[in-house]
């Protein structure tokens, strides 16, 4: 569809969205004064305005259906007015808030956020131990209907909002996350042995005498993947052995039950929330190094230009021969083998020799280039933070990386050879209007380069080529995979944009990913039809949705954690002057990225100085009418930390003294400019009048 057409088709709803033509269903929006914006499920119909008489009892991401219709309130002809009919489910189910004490003796949340359109009020009995200011986890037993109020109960004393220990489950009870497995997955656990027992060995492949390795980072316990490999005359033959989950984790458990309402391991700054209890995750499907462990390999032939000859799944039992870290792995790379590694060096520089091909090929054909250093938050026992770094990365990690990527590729590859329902991990390409948008960042930033038509992941790649080793390139990374849709988890095989891949699925991290489990039952109900039975197709696209799902909220919780010890950690920094870069502008302020350290703040409107700002929406650019000034994405700036919030995890930084003396000092520049260009006017309007446009500043 054109822009053109899709712009007009917005323009009215299609009413098509339910049997009534004048009812759509979709989420709510709740504004903090009151009123909200219905988002209907059909991405072409137009958001609908909500009156706030009609958001009572409605809460923000309420999924609801509603009577829309024209509204003859607005100039606007393409404003439409909604009113709720029912709400169909409600999106907080438990929420999180500082405990205080009502008047009349209940405990009551006030709604700080919002979110709620009122406060949530909880009887005396079911208030717990909950103290005057703790963080409480608030189960809600009643929605506000009429006269009824927003009831609820405290499921959970988090504690002192105040004390950095309680940051992690502050983050685990806003997102909902899983914390403490069922006393029948305990029970479950105890049943199984400490070590491997060799009554699992039978019709298993034995791969005990070759020299497998882990690679991991040091501070890792649960070891999921140990590869394998060794070059010949014909290329490499590579082995990846994983983590036999499937074999202990059965389908109607208990443990299978905890399992996939987890979904996926949380790593939080100083902890993790696990996906299976520790006595499976680091201990008994943990590929230990000295000890026998129960794999599913993958056992592959690559050739030297990188192609995949053959590739096949099977059993096995395997011995890890070393446990290697990334730094450790690195040093064998560069010639530098520590002692207790000479016995594995070929294999790490083996492995380094096929991960250069498979990268190079990978790029050759397409794939994203995009280098987003990670935020590290170094915490110390209290849970303060002592550090925030950008974690580096050296070729060890990409080793592993390319290594995990073909194996999972040979995954999805085995689905479409057995013509049989799949899970797989697929990234969808971004529409045009994404496109368009990055176009313009590129053009900003004086790109070259066009990246429309022709293969999309190599004219992005080369653009960002351009500015490689320059100060921009970081921030364009950012917003190039700003513009990206979310990679996700479903039945159906679209590819992996990112990649470049026409087949991928995920099968190296059953330990702390649930898809990667299905994916080697799905394999094995092939291989073992007698011992594993596959998910239906329908089954499978239920799990795709939920398990994108439970990824999201594990995301969501990671970044709660990370902005709060950030706020921490910038607190006792506060008046003090950073250099940082611009990464976004908005009708509000600019955002920006701290050079000394990996932390991000906002700088507001008002704190940008004596102007009057105008938001330029096609150029992402803020412009002071009495100055002149322009704040562009990329540019350098010096600010100042104004004040942290430790609630909610965000910094505010003004302008620095510097920083606003040059702005003043444009200012003044500017106006004895106009003041001047007005008087040169005044005495030679007549004359002058054809040369006035000639003389006219440009427009950015």
């Amino acid at each position: 569809m054109s822009k053109e057409k899709k712009s007009q088709s917005k323009q009215q709803p299609s009413q098509q969205s339910n049997k009534q033509s004048d009812q759509m269903n979709g989420l709510i929006k709740r504004h903090p004064d009151g009123f909200g914006f219905f988002i209907s499920e059909n991405p072409t119909e137009p958001d609908v305005y909500i009156s706030r008489t009609n958001m009572q009892g409605v809460m923000t991401n309420d999924r609801v259906r509603i009577r829309f219709f024209p509204d003859k309130k607005s100039k606007n002809e393409e404003r439409w007015r909604g009113e709720v009919l029912e709400i169909l489910e409600r999106s907080q189910e438990q929420v999180v808030g500082k405990f205080h004490r009502s008047p009349e003796g209940l405990g009551v949340l006030y709604d700080q956020s919002f979110a709620w359109g009122e406060s949530l009020y909880i009887e005396p009995e079911h208030c717990q131990s909950a103290k005057e200011g703790d963080l409480v986890s608030v189960k809600v037993t009643q929605y506000p209907d009429g006269d009824s109020r927003l009831m609820g109960k405290v499921v959970y004393v988090i504690g002192d909002a105040e004390d950095p220990l309680n940051d992690v489950m502050r983050a685990i009870a806003t997102q909902n996350i899983p914390n403490d497995f069922s006393k029948e997955t305990l029970k479950e656990c105890d049943s199984f042995p400490t070590e491997v027992s060799p009554e699992d060995f039978p019709q298993r492949k034995n791969l005990q005498d070759k020299s497998f390795i882990t690679i991991d980072g040091k501070t890792a316990k649960d070891f999921d993947d140990a590869i394998f490999v060794e070059g010949d005359a014909q290329g490499f033959h590579l082995f990846v052995a994983i983590a036999d989950v499937s074999h202990y984790v059965k389908p109607e458990t208990a443990l299978d039950e905890d399992a996939y309402e987890r979904g996926t391991s949380v790593y939080l700054p100083g902890t993790v929330v696990p996906m299976l209890p520790e006595v499976l995750s680091n201990e008994l499907c943990s590929l230990k190094p000295d000890v026998p462990r129960l794999a599913f390999t993958c056992e592959m032939r690559v050739s030297f230009d990188g192609e995949i000859e053959s590739f096949e799944f099977y059993e096995s039992i395997i011995r890890s021969h070393a446990r290697v870290t990334y730094g450790e792995a690195q040093q064998v790379i560069e010639g530098e083998t520590p002692e207790e590694f000479a016995k594995v060096e070929d294999v790490i520089k083996v492995a380094g020799d096929l991960a250069k091909l498979l990268m190079a090929k990978r790029f050759k054909e397409g794939a994203l280039n995009l280098e987003i250093p990670e935020t590290e938050v170094v915490v110390n026992e209290q849970g303060e933070p002592v550090d925030i770094i950008k974690s580096e990365r050296v070729f060890a990690h990409k080793l592993i990386e390319e290594l995990m990527l073909v194996t999972n590729i040979c995954a999805a590859r085995f689905f479409r050879q057995k013509e049989m329902p799949g899970i797989y991990r697929i990234h969808e390409a971004p529409d045009q209007e994404a496109i368009s948008v990055l176009q313009k960042y590129l053009h900003n930033f004086g790109a070259k380069k066009k990246i429309a038509g022709g293969k999309l992941q190599k004219k992005i790649s080369r653009a960002l080529q351009e500015f490689e080793g320059r100060p921009e390139a970081a921030v364009l990374n950012i917003l190039t995979l700003r513009s990206m849709s979310q990679a996700k988890y479903s039945h159906e095989n679209v590819g992996h944009f990112g990649l470049g891949f026409d087949d991928y699925a995920h099968f190296t991290s059953p330990i702390r990913r649930y898809p990667d489990l299905i994916v080697h039952r799905l394999i094995k109900s092939i291989l073992l039809p007698k011992k594993y039975v596959a998910d239906s197709e329908s089954d499978l696209a239920t799990a795709g949705v939920f398990l994108s799902a439970c990824e999201q909220r594990a995301v969501k919780a990671e970044r709660q954690v990370e902005g709060i010890k950030k706020a921490r950690f910038m607190q006792k920094h506060v008046g003090e002057s950073f250099e940082g870069v611009i990464t976004s502008v908005a009708k509000f302020g600019v955002f920006v990225l701290l050079r000394n350290f990996d932390v991000d703040g906002r700088v507001a409107l008002e704190d940008l100085g004596d102007d009057f700002w105008e938001f330029n929406e096609e150029n992402l650019t803020l412009r002071g009418k009495k100055s002149g000034h322009i704040y562009r994405i990329g540019d350098s700036l010096n600010i100042l930390v104004e004040r942290v919030d430790l609630i909610e995890g965000k910094i505010d930084f003004t302008l620095a003294d510097g920083e606003q003396k040059v702005a003043a000092s444009k200012h003044r520049k500017t106006d004895r400019s106009d003041n001047k260009k007005r008087g040169k006017a005044k005495n030679n309007r007549r004359g002058l009048r054809s040369s006035r446009v000639s003389k006219r500043r440009r427009k950015d």
